[in-house]
């Protein structure tokens, strides 16, 4: 069985201190804006983050190495479901085993609140990504055709993919 939950603080071996998953404040929002805009091609705003911090439904932790915040996980709790909204770290701090960190983190979390199945959509190309969310136990259950339009107008595809926690 696949570990869903992981410890809120690692060790150093990144190099740069120790990484904590933490619950994020409406202080963080600038900051994962800026994270976001930085990996998306249309970039949530500070206003849009301010939003989703303060909706009871809306779970969103803060990934910090060191003092420096340097990812996020944002979802969206209905019933027994969440679906996660988005997940970015920093582009200097990836492919170092970051974002699966904080991808259980928040899995466990969404857990503890009772959350059993958990959806996301992920661009089909997304090969970083793709692997990540099949690491942690996703599964494709559907496709969006021409879901995510490119700045160029192009239009890409999106999977469905399903983990259930229970």
């Amino acid at each position: 069985m696949m570990a869903w939950f992981a410890d809120s603080r690692l060790a150093d071996w990144w190099g740069g201190g120790s990484a904590a998953v933490e619950p994020a404040s409406l202080r963080d929002a600038a900051r994962l804006a800026q994270l976001h805009g930085a990996s998306f091609h249309r970039g949530w705003g500070e206003g849009e983050f301010e939003a989703m911090l303060t909706e009871r439904n809306t779970l969103v932790h803060r990934l910090r190495l060191g003092r420096k915040v340097i990812g996020f996980a944002v979802s969206r709790l209905a019933a027994d479901e969440a679906e996660i909204l988005s997940i970015a770290i920093d582009a200097s701090q990836r492919g170092r085993g970051l974002s699966r960190h904080l991808l259980l983190t928040h899995l466990g979390h969404l857990a503890g609140r009772g959350v059993r199945r958990i959806f996301l959509e992920v661009e089909e190309n997304n090969q970083p990504a793709r692997r990540l969310y099949e690491r942690a136990g996703f599964g494709v259950i559907g496709r969006r055709e021409r879901y995510y339009q490119q700045p160029g107008g192009e239009q890409l595809n999106a999977l469905l993919m399903r983990r259930d926690l229970s």
